[in-house]
Parts: C-alpha cells; sequence; structure tokens
C-alpha cells in the first residue's frame, strides 16, 4: 500500500502546535467546528455517546455538545498532541480507532482524514464503530485548498532550481470522499463542499498560520534540503503578482469538503426497484408519451 505521508512527522508537528496554542491560527478549525455542529443541529436525532476523531483543539467537541443533541463524547488524539477541553480522550494513532463494534451512535472527524494514508480503512473502521443508524459527520480539505501556494512554490522552485519537489500535500476531490462513503459501506451518503478565502498581507503570515495548524509539508517525499531566505522572498514576489487584490494583500484558498453518512439499519428509506413507480412520469407532468422503436 503507498503510504506517501511520514505519520511520525505528522505527530511531531501536531504536539508542536498545540504546545503553541495560537488561538489566532485556530480559525479554520473553529469554522469547520461550527458548520458541524450546524449541521448536526438539524438531524432529527439524538445521539447518547458521540466520538471527535483527531481534532487536537476540542472545539468540534464542545460545539457538537452545545447543540443538546449530544449526550456524552469522547475525543480520540494523538498521543501528546491535544488541548484538554470537553470530553475524555483515548490517545491512539492517526490511521487506528480504538472503538468496538457498533459501540457508538455518533462519528465527526474535523479536518484530520486527508493525512491517512489508508483513508478507506479509517472509514470503515468508523463504520463498523457505529450501532445501526449512526451518524458519521466529516470536514475534509478538499481539493482548491491552499492552491496558490502550490502554484507558487512549483514556480518559485523552478525559476531557481529547475526542478520542483512536492511542497503542498494532494487533497481529494467531492467524488473521491462520495465513492469512499459508498465504498465503506455507509447508507444515505451526503457530501458538499464550501471554500474560503483568506487575505494576508504578505506569504510570511500565510506560512506562519499553515506551521500553527501543524498544515506544513508531511509528505515522504519532500525535499529534505533547506529553501533559502532569497526562495522566500522571492516566492512572496511571485504570491503578490499572481494573487494579490488592489489593496496589495494576497489570497488563500481553503476548500473543506462536508461528509455524512449513516451505518445501515432497516428502518432508512431505500431506492425504488426500477419499474416498481405506481404513475407514469407522461401524466404528472400532462404531456404526450412518445415510445422510441424498440
Amino acid at each position: 500500500m503507498e503510504t506517501p505521508f511520514d505519520q511520525d512527522l505528522i505527530a511531531a508537528r501536531r504536539r508542536r502546535a498545540v504546545a503553541a496554542d495560537d488561538r489566532h491560527a485556530t480559525f479554520l478549525a473553529d469554522l469547520a467546528a461550527q458548520e458541524l455542529a450546524e449541521r448536526l443541529t438539524v438531524v432529527e436525532r439524538n445521539f447518547d455517546v458521540a466520538v471527535e476523531l483527531h481534532g487536537a483543539i476540542g472545539s468540534t467537541s464542545q460545539l457538537a455538545l452545545a447543540t443538546g443533541k449530544v449526550g456524552s463524547i469522547m475525543r480520540v488524539e494523538l498521543p501528546g498532541g491535544y488541548l484538554a477541553g470537553a470530553g475524555s480522550v483515548m490517545e491512539a494513532p492517526l490511521e487506528e480507532l480504538p472503538l468496538e463494534p457498533a459501540s457508538v451512535n455518533l462519528v465527526i472527524s474535523p479536518l484530520a482524514l486527508h493525512l491517512s494514508n489508508d483513508t478507506p480503512g479509517v472509514f470503515i473502521q468508523i463504520r463498523r464503530a457505529l450501532k445501526p443508524d449512526g451518524l458519521f459527520l466529516a470536514a475534509i480539505p478538499g481539493a482548491g485548498t491552499l492552491q496558490e501556494l502550490r502554484d507558487v512554490l512549483l514556480a518559485t522552485e523552478v525559476e531557481l532550481t529547475g526542478g520542483a519537489s512536492p511542497r503542498v500535500v494532494p487533497f481529494a476531490d467531492v467524488r473521491d470522499v462520495g465513492g469512499l462513503l459508498q465504498r465503506a459501506g455507509f447508507a444515505l451518503p451526503v457530501v458538499d463542499a464550501e471554500s474560503y478565502i483568506v487575505r494576508y498581507d504578505s506569504l510570511f503570515p500565510l506560512m506562519r498560520d499553515l506551521r500553527a495548524m501543524g498544515m506544513t509539508n508531511p509528505l515522504k517525499d519532500r525535499s529534505r534540503k533547506p529553501l533559502s531566505r532569497s526562495f522566500f522572498l522571492r516566492a512572496a514576489e511571485i504570491y503578490a503578482e499572481r494573487y494579490s487584490d488592489p489593496d496589495g494583500r494576497i489570497r488563500a484558498t481553503f476548500s473543506i469538503i462536508y461528509a455524512s453518512g449513516w451505518a445501515p439499519h432497516e428502518s432508512q428509506q431505500k431506492p425504488l426497484k426500477p419499474g416498481s413507480a405506481k404513475a407514469r412520469l407522461a401524466d404528472a407532468l400532462k404531456v404526450d408519451e412518445i415510445k422510441l422503436e424498440k
């Protein structure tokens, strides 16, 4: 199995990020937590036992409890890579879900699944951990995230060295995530995406935020050669040339895929079998039906 991400490095950067506790850089996690809580609010169900997967700062657990839809919540976190907050904590690696089969009613995953080397396997573990008719909610950084930074770093490296190495992680698109839900056996899957534009004075505060989020490059195939100050100065110039607004500030795109799926249960709606309709579409539309030959 291909393993593009360095899990030890991901854990180390998560620990460094939470140790710094830069609340200015939690805006993306807070956005995802608020959106997940709003989506939970409109579900006509209550969930006795919920789990948050690798949220790190605990805002998702806090807002989920505030909806009144959740009885109790437990957090699964990387060892040492989280802040104290709502809910008890169980430590586990990113790709292992330490839950018994059919043991919880709700699993919420904010902004972590894109870093797994076995995302299909994690989805299957989540589905198995859910009780029948249990709900899975996830926020996953998707295609388009940091597209400007990807372009700028590539252009800078080609210009200065004549080559390039991967410096921004690949992100899944909406169709990929929908396919993963179906492959894992979730019923009634729903997937959509929201894009958020964040503006910065220059490339450098953007890079500081990414470090504070623990979102810097964790690819195994990344270049180990340190980048010079002149590299980043040139990258900042290219960024400003290509992606600045009239006031001189630059744009950074963060695209988040929101996904939901249910553990199968006999009470859930089922699609009708082909040919089982009791009324014709032509009658409903009050038009004449035109039959094709053969």
